[in-house]
């Protein structure tokens, strides 16, 4: 597998489901997960795995949807959990985010 055959699409901010369509036009709603493609420790790797390597390099934040293994690259301005990027409120005893959310 060469990097011509990934499939890579810009995640949205907040998406958490594939949108990639197949070729009747539906959508596949694949959920999208953290892919680790990468551990110095691993002896073996796939094709698409090295592709992936050679691609973004060694510890880039790359997402695989479960179904039909499209990747994404998160978007700079994704502030939520899925995108790593989340802000740590600090919460009082009752569970109540103290302050405001500073947008």
């Amino acid at each position: 597998m060469s990097t011509a055959d990934l499939k890579v699409k810009e995640k949205k901010p907040g998406q958490r489901a594939c949108d990639e369509k197949d070729a009747k036009g539906e959508l596949c709603c694949g959920h999208l997960k953290r892919w680790y493609y990468y551990h110095p420790l691993r002896l073996t790797c796939s094709e698409e795995e090295a592709a992936a390597v050679k691609e973004f390099g060694k510890n880039a934040e790359v997402y695989r949807c479960e179904r039909c293994h499209t990747l994404y690259r998160p978007v700079a301005t994704d502030r939520s959990t899925a995108g790593q990027k989340f802000q740590l409120h600090p919460v009082n005893l009752w569970g109540d985010f103290q302050g405001k959310n500073p947008k």
